[in-house]
């Protein structure tokens, strides 16, 4: 599609969740807004493979559910604890989510990137497709007004042509390139320990065998989330039903591979052989494998929010939360991204596009919702979930102890559990007083 003349009141980079949803919010508000994509289409260049929690649209596309392109409606959750010979799962199952307004879906990026875009559109945004901004554009007192993008300028040949506007929003993912050209990122050696890669894998599977398999019928689906599946690299795995395909994968930690000796590839083929995921995958045609990093931060490493002219939302913000019990990340994006949007045009239209006044609203938009509320109250557990002893000691202490306590040793007489507990946690080198410390964290955390 053929830019509109500039300027622009907002240009948003990216047509992810995020963009698209800041886009939507301009756009509704009579502004007009660039959308900027830099793959064919909205979702060509994303990898994904979790679960969609849509209830953040509620009040923005009503009866979403009715009409948001969807594989599977998850019913089942199970999270999954493995060592090399065991596994134990709470697998909890809910018919309640198999209704309006339902709880989470898996989705397929390039269908509901599309969908959701096709919303701003609708509502008045200029998409651009094929487009990578590449640079910031400042006025003299340093305020961003635009960027640069690798489009050729027709009215001068140049290589390079900017777009401007009056507010940016920056939704370009993971290792931002407009927010780090604004200056809003830490270094790079930081921003690597709080990243993580996830490699992913989608298996072709006939729909019978996969209902068969997770016990599942129509459009139900199951989401399985691991731990304890990644050899010697902190991190985890995960395993999505769509319709007639598995998405498998490993999420690993940037600084423990890179230490390793393991490749992502090794790692994802040994969690598919064990013998408690082998059943689910087997006979499975690779249909796609990808990569993507994934910022894992949490609140501690949240980048700045806010330049002089610029926002920044979604995954390029840090927003991703990985939880442990909670992992997500869409409607982390989308919130983002409708509260950027928002106050973009709050800013505009009071002519003030500073970050000490005018774009000072976005983080308390943020802090006032669910996507700064649920980072801040559980900020210590990134650090916590990617320790040697949630990765490594508890796995295997929690599956010794229910071992043990399912093991019949007739003739001798049963033990208490909290006898088993403590030999358990001797042979795994637990010490109490780390096991108080983390017990303490995530009462604070989960209570």
């Amino acid at each position: 599609m053929t830019a509109a003349p500039d300027p622009f009141d907002v240009i948003v980079v990216g047509a992810g969740p995020a963009g698209s949803a800041a886009a939507l919010a301009v756009a509704r508000a009579g502004l007009r807004v660039a959308l900027l994509e830099r793959g064919p289409f909205p979702g060509s260049k994303n990898m994904y493979g979790g679960v969609i929690y849509g209830r953040v649209l509620d009040q923005v596309i009503p009866n979403w559910w009715d009409e948001i392109p969807i594989q599977r409606w998850i019913t089942r959750r199970g999270t999954m604890i493995l060592t090399p010979t065991q596994s134990l799962c709470l697998d909890f199952r809910s018919q309640t989510w198999a209704g309006p307004p339902y709880n989470g879906a898996t989705a397929l990026r390039p269908d509901f990137d599309a969908w959701l875009a096709a919303k701003a559109e609708a509502a008045g945004s200029v998409l651009v497709t094929s487009t990578v901004a590449t640079d910031v554009v400042r006025d003299p007192s340093g305020r961003v007004v635009g960027v640069v993008t690798d489009r050729p300028d027709p009215a001068t040949g140049a290589s390079t042509s900017a777009l401007r506007a009056r507010v940016v929003i920056a939704c370009d993912g993971v290792n931002s390139f407009i927010a780090k050209a604004a200056g809003l990122y830490p270094g790079a050696s930081e921003q690597a320990e709080h990243t993580t890669l996830g490699v992913k894998e989608v298996l072709r599977l006939p729909r019978e065998s996969i209902e068969q398999r997770f016990n599942l019928t129509g459009r139900e689906g199951a989401d399985f989330e691991v731990v304890g599946c990644t050899m010697d690299v902190p991190g985890g795995g995960f395993l999505y039903t769509n319709l007639d395909t598995i998405s498998v994968g490993v999420v690993l930690h940037l600084p423990g591979l890179a230490a390793s000796k393991h490749r992502p590839e090794e790692i994802l083929a040994g969690f598919k052989a064990h013998p408690s995921i082998a059943p689910f995958v087997a006979g499975g045609e690779i249909v796609e494998y990808s990569a993507h990093l994934i910022p894992e931060g949490g609140y501690d490493q949240i980048p700045t929010l806010a330049g002089d002219g610029l926002l920044v939302a979604g995954d390029a913000a840090g927003l991703c939360l990985a939880a442990g019990v909670w992992l997500e990340g869409v409607n982390f994006a989308i919130g983002s991204g409708l509260a950027a949007g928002a106050t973009a045009v709050e800013a505009i239209r009071s002519g003030d596009t500073t970050a000490a006044r005018g774009l000072a609203g976005y983080r308390a938009r943020l802090e006032a919702n669910f996507v700064l509320a649920d980072h801040k109250k559980l900020r210590r557990v990134p650090e916590f979930l990617l320790s040697g002893r949630a990765q490594f000691q508890y796995p295997q202490l929690t599956c010794d102890v229910v071992e043990d306590l399912f093991t019949v040793r007739n003739p001798a007489p049963k033990q208490g559990i909290a006898r088993l507990a403590w030999k358990s946690a001797r042979r795994s080198r637990v010490r109490l007083r780390d096991l108080a410390r983390d017990g303490w964290t995530a009462i604070r955390s989960y209570g």
